[in-house]
């Protein structure tokens, strides 16, 4: 079995309102990175991760999880 990352950065964004554009100028990447991260078709680097907890305010553990993956 694989494992999948998944996050909670979508309802946490929606929640302060902010968009995705002001997230990606606030963590200095491209709104391109937020929208592959949020569909989780991209898993930050450790640095971006723990970039991403300290935007939020959040311990990195409530933002990203693993879940099992069928084979």
């Amino acid at each position: 079995m694989s494992k999948l990352v998944l996050n909670r950065i979508r309802e946490l964004r929606k929640a302060q309102g902010v968009t995705q554009e002001q997230l990606a100028l606030g963590l200095q990447v491209t709104r391109q990175t937020i929208i592959a991260i949020e569909g989780n078709r991209y898993n930050p680097s450790l640095e971006l991760a723990l970039k991403i907890a300290n935007y939020f305010g959040l311990p990195v553990e409530q933002i990203f999880c693993l879940k099992k993956e069928d084979s």
